[in-house]
C-alpha cells in the first residue's frame, strides 16, 4: 500500500512537474477557453479582445499564469490595436478564487506608420503628448512593446512602452524638420526616453542623441547630441527667417563645425517655453563672417569686410536674457594669414563683458603720437571691457608690437566722453611717458612725439571727448619733437582743466639756441573770460596746420586770445620774419607779373617787417578782419572768413616802391583823393581766393588807386615807435 501511495504521489509529482516544464517552454496551446478568456478580459473597462489559438504559460518572475496568443484582434476605447502578440497576466489568487482578474497586458505591437500612430495618440494621457504626436510627427515607422498594468476594476494604471523609430519625419519648429531619425525609445505615463538619435535636423547632422520628457507639469525636455555643420551661403539663405533670429548667426555665410549640443526647455501646458538653456562645445573647423558695415577708421585703416574662422574650439551657453560665447583658434581677415584669437563674451540686450586675446598683423596708427605699426609685424592686443548700455568700462587695454607698447587700465566712457582712467603707459621708439590721474592729472616721460598732434587736435577740433574731466594737471617732458624737425626740451606745464578745456596754464620750454617757448592762461572768475598768451622765439612749429603760413620762417611770435565759451577774440603778431617757396604767394606774384617778387619769393625769400592778424572765431565760422604784413619789398592787406569747408579772402598787394612815393606825396594823413601826377603805371592789384580746402581759386585785377583804409593802415604802422 505505501508503495502504491509512494508511487502515485511520483506520478502526480512528474506530471506536475512535466506540466510546469510545459508551461515554462513551449506553453499548452488550446482555444477551448477562449470565449471564457476573452470575456474575462472584456470585462476590464474599455478593452474588447477577440482570440484565435491561446497558449498558456507561466512567467517564474512575475508568479504568474499568462495567456499568450498570436495576432489577437484587440480594442481600446473603441480604437483598433494592430498586435503581433499579447500577453494576458492573471493574478494566481483570483483564478484560485473563480473569479479571474487581470494583472496587466503585455503587447507587441505590429510595424506602424504614423497614421495609426496617430489613431492609437486618443488612449494617451496626458493631452499634451497626443498633440505632439498628432501635430508635430509627421511620418515614420514604429516598432514597440507595451506593457499595461491594471487596477482591480480594469481600469489602466499606468503603461511601459518601449521600441525603435525609422524614418521619422517631425516638425521642430515652423518649417524646421527632423529627417531620417532613428532612435530608441522607453516612456511610460509621465516620462520618455528617446536614446540612439541618429538622423537630421535638416542640414544638420545628428548622432549619439538623447532626449528626456517628463511630462507630470507641463514639459520638461533635456537633450544631448552630436552635430554635424557644413552651411554654405545658399545654405544660410534657405533658413534666413530662422537665423535673423539669433544675434550670433545673422552674420555668417559658411560655418564647418563638430558640435556637442545639450539643450533643456521648460514648456507649460500650452507649449509656452518657461525656461531653457543650450550648451555647445565644440570646434568650428571654418567659418566665415560678414559685418554688417565694413570697418575702418583712423586708427584701423585697412577696410575690414569679413572674418574668417579656423580651427576654434567654442563653448557656448545661451539662457534667458543672456548669453556666453568663449572661442580659442585662429582668424584671418584675408582668408591667408591665420592668427591666434582667443575671446570670452557675455552678453544680453543691454549689456556686453568681453575678453579678447589676439595676434594682430595689420594696420594700426595713433596720428596724436605719431606710432605706425610696422607692415606686416605681428603685435599682440589685449582687451577687457564691459558695457552697460551707454558706458563702457575698459579694464585693461594691452597693446605689444616688439619693443613697442600701449597699456591702458580701468579707464571709463559715457557716450564718448572720457569719465576717468586710472593709468596710461606709452613706449614706442619717439615717445615714452606715462599718464596718471590721482588728485592730479600727471603726464610725465623721456620723451613725446608731438609733430602730428596740432594736426590731430585741429582734425578733432569739434570733438570733446575730454568733457567730463576736472582736474589740475602737471606735464613734465626731457624731450618733445615738435613739427618742422624742432626740439622742445624741458618742457613743464602746470594747470588746471575745466569740462575738458584749459582755464589755467603755466607753461615754458627750450628750443636751444636761447630761444623758448611760454605759454600762459588765467581764467577772469566774475566774466568766465580765458586769457590766454603765448610767446615763441620759433613761430613756425606752431603754425605748421595752418596753410596761410606755408614758406614762413625765422621771426618772433607774440598771440593773444580772450576766450568766452565758444567764442574767442585774438590778435597774432609776428616781428622779423621771411617767406620763402610759399606756393601760395608765388602765385599771386606771378598772376600780378610782379616777376621780381616772384622770383625773390622763389630764392632768398620776401622779407616782412611785421605781420598782424586781428581775427574773431565762434564755433566753426572763423571771421578775419584784418591780416596786415609791411616789409621792405611789399605790403599786404588782407581780410575775409574760414568756414568748415570753405575759404574767402580778399586784399590788396602794393611793391614797397610805389607805396612809398604814394605815402611820399599825401600832404594830410587820411586824405581821400590821391593827386593824378603821383607814379606812373599800376600801384599794385587786389585780389580775392575762394573755395574748399585745396581747390582755392585765386583772382586778380590791377589797381591804379589805393584804398584810404590801405594808406591809413600804413602810415598809422609808420608812426609807431620802431
Amino acid at each position: 500500500m505505501k508503495k502504491i501511495i509512494t508511487s502515485c504521489i511520483s506520478i502526480v509529482l512528474l506530471l506536475l512537474i512535466f506540466l510546469i516544464t510545459i508551461l515554462l517552454t513551449i506553453g499548452i496551446e488550446t482555444n477551448k477557453f477562449n470565449e471564457f478568456i476573452s470575456k474575462k478580459v472584456s470585462q476590464a473597462k474599455n478593452i474588447d479582445l477577440d482570440l484565435d489559438t491561446i497558449k498558456y504559460k507561466i512567467d517564474l518572475k512575475e508568479l504568474s499564469l499568462f495567456l499568450e496568443a498570436k495576432n489577437p484582434e484587440i480594442t481600446y476605447r473603441e480604437v483598433y490595436i494592430p498586435a503581433e502578440e499579447i500577453k494576458v497576466f492573471i493574478n494566481f489568487v483570483s483564478l484560485i478564487k473563480s473569479d479571474v482578474k487581470l494583472k496587466k497586458l503585455n503587447l507587441k505591437l505590429k510595424e506602424l506608420d504614423i497614421t495609426q500612430l496617430n489613431k492609437l495618440s486618443s488612449i494617451i494621457k496626458p493631452s499634451n503628448f497626443k498633440s505632439i504626436l498628432n501635430n508635430k510627427i509627421k511620418k515614420g515607422k514604429l516598432i514597440s512593446e507595451i506593457e499595461i498594468f491594471l487596477k482591480e476594476d480594469g481600469t489602466i494604471k499606468d503603461f511601459i512602452a518601449k521600441g525603435t523609430v525609422k524614418n521619422l519625419e517631425a516638425e521642430l519648429f515652423s518649417n524646421l524638420y527632423f529627417r531620417k531619425i532613428n532612435l530608441g525609445f522607453f516612456a511610460d505615463q509621465n516620462d520618455i526616453l528617446i536614446k540612439n538619435i541618429f538622423g537630421y535636423l535638416e542640414d544638420i547632422k545628428i548622432s549619439e542623441g538623447d532626449i528626456k520628457l517628463n511630462l507630470e507639469n507641463g514639459v520638461e525636455i533635456s537633450s544631448n547630441f552630436d552635430s554635424k555643420i557644413d552651411f554654405n551661403k545658399k545654405t544660410f539663405l534657405k533658413y534666413s527667417e530662422i537665423f535673423e533670429k539669433f544675434e550670433l548667426l545673422k552674420n555668417l555665410k559658411s560655418l564647418k563645425a563638430d558640435l556637442s549640443n545639450n539643450i533643456s526647455l521648460n514648456l507649460d501646458s500650452t507649449y509656452k517655453i518657461k525656461d531653457y538653456s543650450y550648451n555647445i562645445l565644440g570646434k568650428i573647423e571654418k567659418g566665415k563672417f560678414e559685418l554688417l558695415k565694413p570697418f575702418k577708421n583712423d586708427y584701423f585703416r585697412d577696410e575690414f569686410k569679413t572674418v574668417y574662422l579656423s580651427e576654434l574650439k567654442i563653448k557656448t551657453t545661451i539662457i534667458p536674457k543672456n548669453i556666453s560665447f568663449n572661442g580659442e583658434g585662429k582668424y584671418s581677415f584675408n582668408n591667408l594669414d591665420f592668427l591666434k584669437i582667443d575671446f570670452e563674451n557675455k552678453f544680453n540686450k543691454d549689456y556686453l563683458r568681453s575678453k579678447l586675446n589676439l595676434n594682430y598683423r595689420n594696420s594700426f596708427t595713433l596720428d596724436f603720437i605719431n606710432y605706425k605699426k610696422p607692415e606686416k609685424s605681428i603685435a599682440a592686443f589685449y582687451l577687457d571691457l564691459e558695457k552697460k548700455r551707454n558706458n563702457i568700462n575698459i579694464y585693461e587695454l594691452n597693446f605689444k608690437e616688439g619693443k613697442n607698447l600701449i597699456k591702458i587700465n580701468e579707464l571709463q566712457l559715457k557716450k564718448n566722453q572720457l569719465l576717468s582712467f586710472k593709468k596710461i603707459r606709452v613706449e614706442t621708439s619717439n615717445n615714452k611717458f606715462t599718464v596718471q590721474n590721482q588728485k592730479t592729472i600727471t603726464i610725465k616721460g623721456d620723451k613725446l612725439d608731438a609733430k602730428n598732434l596740432a594736426k590731430y587736435f585741429n582734425k578733432h577740433a569739434d570733438e570733446n571727448i575730454f568733457q567730463k574731466i576736472n582736474n589740475k594737471i602737471e606735464i613734465d617732458f626731457k624731450k618733445i619733437k615738435a613739427p618742422m624737425s624742432e626740439t622742445l626740451q624741458n618742457f613743464r606745464l602746470i594747470g588746471e582743466i575745466q569740462k575738458g578745456k584749459f582755464v589755467k596754464i603755466s607753461s615754458k620750454g627750450d628750443f636751444g639756441g636761447n630761444n623758448f617757448l611760454d605759454i600762459s592762461m588765467k581764467k577772469d572768475k566774475s566774466s568766465n573770460k580765458k586769457y590766454l598768451e603765448v610767446y615763441s622765439d620759433l613761430p613756425r612749429p606752431l603754425l605748421t596746420e595752418y596753410s596761410f603760413f606755408n614758406g614762413l620762417s625765422g621771426g618772433k611770435l607774440f598771440f593773444t586770445s580772450i576766450i568766452d565759451g565758444s567764442k574767442s577774440n585774438s590778435k597774432l603778431k609776428i616781428e622779423k620774419f621771411k617767406v620763402v617757396n610759399a606756393p601760395g604767394m608765388i602765385k599771386l606774384l606771378s598772376l600780378a607779373d610782379l616777376g621780381g617778387l616772384a622770383d625773390l619769393a622763389e630764392g632768398e625769400g620776401l622779407s616782412f617787417d611785421s605781420l598782424e592778424i586781428d581775427m574773431e572765431k565762434d564755433k566753426n565760422f572763423l571771421k578775419l578782419n584784418e591780416i596786415l604784413a609791411l616789409g621792405p619789398s611789399m605790403s599786404i592787406l588782407v581780410d575775409g572768413y574760414q568756414e568748415k569747408n570753405l575759404t574767402s579772402l580778399r586784399g590788396t598787394l602794393v611793391p614797397a616802391k610805389t607805396l612809398n612815393k604814394i605815402i611820399s606825396k599825401i600832404p594830410v594823413i587820411g586824405q581821400i583823393v590821391i593827386p593824378k601826377e603821383v607814379g606812373e603805371g599800376l600801384f599794385g592789384i587786389s585780389f580775392k581766393m575762394k573755395g574748399p580746402k585745396g581747390n582755392i581759386k585765386t583772382t586778380i585785377n590791377p589797381i591804379k588807386t589805393l584804398t584810404p583804409r590801405f594808406l591809413q593802415k600804413i602810415v598809422e604802422r609808420n608812426k609807431l615807435p620802431k
